[in-house]
Formats: C-alpha cells, structure tokens, sequence
C-alpha cells in the first residue's frame, strides 16, 4: 500500500520478560475513581457514572526522560494502575470482565492542570490538558497470567524522594471489571486499548530537574525525570 506522507510508527509498550511488544490503540482515562482525590478536586463524588475521557495513543511514552510540555507552568503527574485490553468485545459483563485483560502497569497520567482550569472556566473540552507528547509515561505490562488482577495493594508516588501520593489499589470505587464492563457498553474494546483507572489524593506540580518514581504493589515500578 502506498501513503500520501510517511506513515507514524504503532506506540508500544514493552511486555516484561518477552521480547514481543504490546501495540496501543486507544487509551481510555477514568476520572474521580478514588473519592479522596475527587473531593479534593472540587467534583462529585458517588456512585454515579464514572468520568471516562480519552488520551492519543502518540502520547504513550517508554522512555524515561519527560520532556516539559509547552503551554503550561502547572504540570501534575497522576499515578494510575493501568489495565491492558487482549481481547475485545462490545457488552462484557463484569462477569467475564477480567478474562479480556492481557496485563497491568504503572502509569503517570501527566496534566496540564492550569490548561485544565481554563478550559473548565471556559467550559471548553478538556483534551488539550492531557493530550500532548509525553503525557502518559507507562511501565513495562506484567501480564494477567504471571500477577493475576490486583484489587489491593499500596499505590504511590515520590517526587525527588518525597512522597506525594499514596493509596491503595482497594480505595477504587469503581474496579478494573466495573470499568472494562461500563467502557464496552459505549464502544467495542479491541486488543491494544488500555485504560488508566484513576489516581488517589494528593498531586502536585513538578518542575524540570524532578525526579518522579511511581510504584504500585503486585504490578511494577516506573521512573522517570522532568527535563525542559
């Protein structure tokens, strides 16, 4: 097949311990899934529809140095548990849910938080906040067969050593199959979606020369540093 402009390399994620890697299509964003961090933002907390936006699949980054992203001065990673889709399907039940997870990582959700407040005053779509290159750091997947589904476990991060965020995988209100369940009655997931599932209370801006380690119980480690 011929292409009009060269054509973008697939994003990827590595696989720890295989040497095949994971192709990302979409990534889907969960919002006030820890109550702590939903009242501490100022929106609703319940047991309502849970918040589910949208992250370019280009916005995936590997490496781990973070380049400062333009157009802000208040950039706040949040550490999520991200789930990995395998399998797809329209209607999963939550039954069925986790059968069509593939594996589990650490990844920062990185905000523009003073874009964010602006397109909130301005009642414009939140998009460019977290759509930029470099906004979602992600771990190497531990896959589902090797860790099983964590529902516990610590989940924090440090900044230049100093912890920001802490919580634990239990706080979610909504879990992975709740998700994956509520995700797939909007749109068929496919193998390559992966969904970021929230964050606890407690983000803070970081600056370049900063240092970022985020761990999470049962699933991994993510390290990576803030450079203009």
């Amino acid at each position: 097949m011929r292409y009009a402009v060269p054509v973008y390399q697939v994003p990827t994620l590595a696989v720890a311990g295989r040497p095949d890697r994971f192709p990302v299509r979409r990534i889907y964003c969960i919002g006030r899934n820890y109550a702590a961090h939903a009242a501490e933002t100022g929106l609703s907390v319940g047991t309502g529809t849970p918040g589910i936006s949208l992250k370019p699949a280009d916005s995936i980054l590997i490496e781990s140095i973070l380049h400062y992203p333009p157009a802000t001065a208040q950039l706040e990673p949040e550490i999520e548990m991200v789930a990995a889709i395998g399998a797809g399907g329209a209607n999963i039940t939550r039954d069925t849910a986790l059968g069509h997870v593939f594996g589990y990582a650490v990844g920062f959700d990185m905000i523009r938080r003073d874009v964010l407040a602006e397109c909130i005053k301005n009642q414009h779509s939140w998009d460019l906040c977290k759509s930029f290159a470099g906004a979602s750091p992600v771990s190497a997947l531990r896959t589902a067969a090797e860790i099983g589904h964590p529902s516990t476990g610590e989940i924090s991060i440090r900044v230049n050593g100093e912890l920001r965020q802490r919580g634990d995988l239990a706080d979610m209100i909504w879990g992975v199959a709740e998700i994956i369940s509520r995700i797939s009655a909007y749109e068929r997931l496919e193998p390559g979606d992966i969904v970021f599932t929230g964050t606890p209370k407690g983000p803070k801006p970081v600056a370049p020369g900063d240092r970022l380690h985020g761990s999470i119980a049962g699933v991994g480690e993510l390290d990576l540093k803030v450079v203009r």
